[in-house]
This record gives structure tokens, sequence and C-alpha cells, in this order.
């Protein structure tokens, strides 16, 4: 069973902004303003409500992702 990317159509942002803040929202279990701060340190004004959003849409493939990845790395 392969896993399939995650669609990032018609998205306001760049695709690797989005991603990007899921995965810092997932991977280091950080609140969605605590992900927008981050974000603007770098320059880039987003909403915690957009963050949200990003994380609900595409949320589930990086969970199942990181999962994925923990059982391979804890099976070696």
């Amino acid at each position: 069973m392969s896993v399939s990317a995650p669609t990032y159509k018609n998205h306001r942002y760049p695709i690797e902004i989005v991603a990007r803040a899921v995965w810092l929202y997932f991977r280091f279990n950080l609140s969605l303003r605590d992900v927008e701060e981050m974000l603007l340190d770098f320059g880039i004004v987003v909403s915690y409500e957009t963050i949200r959003r990003w994380c609900r849409k595409h949320g589930l493939d990086y969970a199942r992702r990181i999962r994925r990845k923990l059982s391979l790395c804890q099976a070696s």
C-alpha cells in the first residue's frame, strides 16, 4: 500500500509553507498560535485559523506518515 501525497490545490500560500505549518503542529504538538508565531518569525503572516484549516485538511495524512515512520524505526 502506498501513501499518496497530500493535495495542495487552491492554496494561497506555497505548498512548502502549508506543509511546514502542518508538520510543526503535529510533529511538536504545538498550539496553532505557537505555529502562527513561529511562521511570523520567518516573515510569513498567516492566521492561526488558516493553520487550523490546513491541519484539518492535511492532518490525517501527516499523522499516518508520522505513525508509519515511527513503527518502521521501532521495528528495526
